[in-house]
């Protein structure tokens, strides 16, 4: 199920979603590409911390959004808890994620989508005054406070970190 919003460029999709909600800040393009939470940190000049990793999720088959710190994976034992009625949750491939919003792994980003998806922001997202997030594109991001990305999505906050040893590994915006 491909998603229609009017825009065929996936960078413009997310430029007319943030232009409709007044944001007043712009979109960045890098030369570079940008597909991990490392080469995002490296490029924007802000810890990993700062980078927002959007992981598109099926729950018993509807889309839901995951905004993560770029430093934690998302913990889908507890996400299900915050989905009642729901009976599995799992992570969308990547053939899914671009055939459902038009967007390609690595630059995912966290609005833009043709309808409103159920959202979720990674409560260690508002430790950072600003975060960045992908745009579209492998190299289109933008800056964005937590509590305004937490406005335009009509998420919520949640505590849905995974908790566990060891350094997490390279992860795709």
């Amino acid at each position: 199920m491909k998603a229609e919003t009017g825009a065929k460029d996936p960078v413009e999709k997310v430029r007319r979603f943030l232009d409709e909600r007044g944001y007043t800040g712009r979109i960045h393009t890098s030369a570079e590409t940008i597909f991990t939470v490392e080469d995002a940190s490296r490029t924007v000049g802000a810890p990993p911390e700062a980078i927002l990793k959007t992981i598109v999720l099926q729950a018993d088959g509807e889309f839901v959004l995951a905004l993560m710190s770029g430093v934690n994976k998302v913990d889908l034992k507890t996400l299900k808890k915050l989905l009642p009625g729901v009976k599995r949750v799992s992570m969308s491939n990547p053939e899914t994620v671009y055939g459902f919003s038009g967007f390609a792994v690595g630059g995912v980003p966290p609005v833009g989508y043709p309808a409103k998806l159920k959202t979720f922001l990674d409560e260690d997202l508002f430790t950072q005054e600003t975060v960045w997030a992908a745009a579209g594109s492998d190299h289109a991001f933008f800056p964005v406070s937590p509590f305004e990305l937490l406005e335009m999505t009509g998420g919520e906050r949640a505590g849905i970190k995974k908790e566990g040893k060891g350094e997490a590994a390279p992860s795709p915006c």
